[in-house]
C-alpha cells in the first residue's frame, strides 16, 4: 500500500527505533485490518496533522461509515483503548472494534466532524467544561489505568535530560518540583482525559459534540483544565489569571490548582525549542 503520511508523523516516528519499525510495518497493519473488520479504506482525512497515530476515513461492510486509527508506540496514548471503553460514548466517540496488539481501534465517525475550534474561545470554555465534567468520574478499584505520577515521571525524565537547553533553571525546576508534589495533594481522583481541547472535540449527530483521543489517566480533576488553557495561549498570555478562574469556575475546581498545574506544565513541560520564552513568560506571571 501507498500511504500518505503527515510530516508530524514521520518527524515523531524517527524519534525512536521501535516508532520507525511501527512505520514500516504500518502498510501490512492496515491491509490485515481491512481483511479481518471488512472494511474499504479511504484516504486519511484532510486537515489531520497528527503526531501519534495513522487516522483515515473507512466503509464497513454494511455501509456505515466510520474511522480507522492505529496509534504508534507513545507512552501518553497506552490506555486510549480501555479508556474509550470505560466511558463508553459518554461523552466520547464510541469504540466499534479494537485490537490492543496492534493498538488499532474502529470508531464511531463524527458528522459532519466540524471541530469546536470553529467557535470563539469563550464558547470552546463552556463546552470544554460540560465535557470534562461528564468523564471525571472513578473506575472500578481494580482498573487497569496509569496514576497521572506516571505521567508526570515520565515528562520529568524527558525535561531533565535536556537540562542544558534551560532558560531558567531556577523557573524549570519549580516547575519539576510541582511535577512531583501536585499529584500527591490532589483533594480528589478521577479518570482524567489529559488531552482536551477544541481540536480533539468535533460536532456530531448523536450528541453535539463528542471526544476524540482520549489520554487516560486517574488523577487531580484540576490538572485536566490545563490542555485547553495551553491550546488558548494568546488569551492566557494577555489574562493569565482571569483565564484561569473563568475555566476554573466553569469546571467546579479549584483556580490555584489550575493555576499550580498550568505553571508547572509552561515551565517544565518537555519541548523540543526551549527558546521559545512565550512559555517561560506565562510561568513568571503565574507563578506561586
Amino acid at each position: 500500500m501507498t500511504l500518505r503520511i503527515s510530516q508530524r508523523l514521520a518527524a515523531a516516528c524517527r524519534e525512536t527505533p521501535e516508532r520507525a519499525s511501527w512505520l514500516d510495518c504500518l502498510p501490512d497493519t492496515l491491509q490485515g485490518l481491512q481483511h479481518r473488520w471488512s472494511l474499504t479504506l479511504h484516504a486519511p482525512f484532510d486537515g489531520v496533522d497528527g503526531t501519534c497515530s495513522y487516522v483515515a476515513a473507512v466503509q464497513r461492510a454494511d455501509g456505515t461509515p466510520a474511522v480507522l486509527k492505529v496509534g504508534m508506540p507513545h507512552m501518553e496514548g497506552e490506555h486510549e483503548i480501555y479508556g474509550l471503553r470505560f466511558w463508553n460514548g459518554d461523552p466520547t466517540v464510541r469504540l466499534l472494534m479494537a485490537d490492543h496488539n496492534l493498538n488499532a481501534m474502529l470508531l464511531e465517525r463524527c458528522e459532519p466532524g466540524t471541530s469546536l475550534r470553529a467557535l470563539p474561545e469563550w464558547d470552546q470554555d463552556v463546552v470544554v467544561s460540560g465535557l470534562l465534567r461528564r468523564l471525571w468520574s472513578s473506575p472500578s478499584r481494580h482498573h487497569p489505568f496509569r496514576p497521572l505520577s506516571a505521567l508526570m515521571a515520565s515528562w520529568s525524565e524527558q525535561t531533565l535530560a535536556r537540562a542544558d537547553d534551560w532558560p531558567d533553571a531556577g523557573l524549570v525546576r519549580e516547575g519539576l518540583r510541582l511535577f512531583e508534589q501536585l499529584p500527591r495533594s490532589a483533594p480528589r481522583e478521577a479518570l482524567l482525559a489529559t488531552d482536551l481541547h477544541a481540536g480533539n472535540v468535533l460536532r456530531a449527530e448523536r450528541e453535539p459534540w463528542l471526544v476524540i483521543d482520549p489520554k487516560p489517566f486517574v488523577g487531580d480533576p484540576a490538572y485536566d483544565a490545563t490542555q485547553h488553557l495551553l491550546n488558548c495561549q494568546e488569551r492566557l498570555l494577555s489574562d493569565p489569571h482571569g483565564t484561569i478562574r473563568r475555566f476554573a469556575d466553569l469546571l467546579g475546581v479549584d483556580h490555584d490548582r489550575v493555576r499550580w498545574w498550568t505553571f508547572a506544565r509552561a515551565a517544565a513541560e518537555p519541548r523540543n525549542d526551549w527558546r521559545n520564552g512565550d512559555w517561560g513568560t506565562l510561568a513568571r506571571a503565574i507563578a506561586p
